[in-house]
């Protein structure tokens, strides 16, 4: 599989910036394993397609054999494909938005910035710190950026997006 590298590094940001606003919120975040309401069938960047199939790659052969048959089994639908007795198959190389969701983020539309959370988290917090909200827009642009790098250097030429299903037929 073609190197990561950005993407990787980014990933590793992400996660760090999720651990530290976890850790400021304490209680008020209440996602934990099992709670995948929010685990929808998504699209995602290339870069995340081939970040879950180099995962995918390294799996045990059990493991990458069973992750084969829920995919082949998926009769689509709104529920993400890799949701599996409300666990990620791949939970450890999921993407950028599976990773942030539910943690407050700045978003802008139609020019007006506010703060956006599962209304499972920060209830009866009354104001956020500035430091534990992602700059969704910022980590957007990044993503963009790191996704235009990787297509640029391997020459590739795919859509913008991937449908998260289509994973089933790209795995080793």
């Amino acid at each position: 599989m073609a190197t990561l590298e950005n993407y990787h590094r980014l990933l590793a940001r992400v996660d760090e910036l999720c651990r530290t606003i976890e850790q400021s919120l304490g209680e008020a975040i209440t996602c934990h394993a099992g709670c995948s309401s929010c685990c929808l069938s998504i699209s995602v960047f290339p870069v995340e397609m081939a970040a879950m199939i180099e995962a995918a790659g390294r799996l045990p052969a059990d493991d990458l054999r069973h992750l084969k048959e829920h995919l082949a089994a998926w009769e689509g639908g709104e529920v993400c494909p890799l949701l599996r007795q409300e666990q990620c198959l791949l939970y450890d190389a999921r993407p950028i938005i599976c990773r942030t969701h539910g943690l407050p983020v700045l978003v802008t539309e139609a020019d007006e910035r506010r703060v956006d959370v599962c209304p499972l988290n920060c209830r009866g917090v009354e104001q956020l710190p500035g430091e534990a909200v992602l700059d969704l827009e910022r980590l957007n642009t990044l993503l963009v950026s790191v996704n235009v790098l990787y297509l640029k250097e391997f020459g590739l030429k795919l859509p913008d997006r991937l449908p998260l299903a289509d994973l089933a037929e790209m795995l080793p």
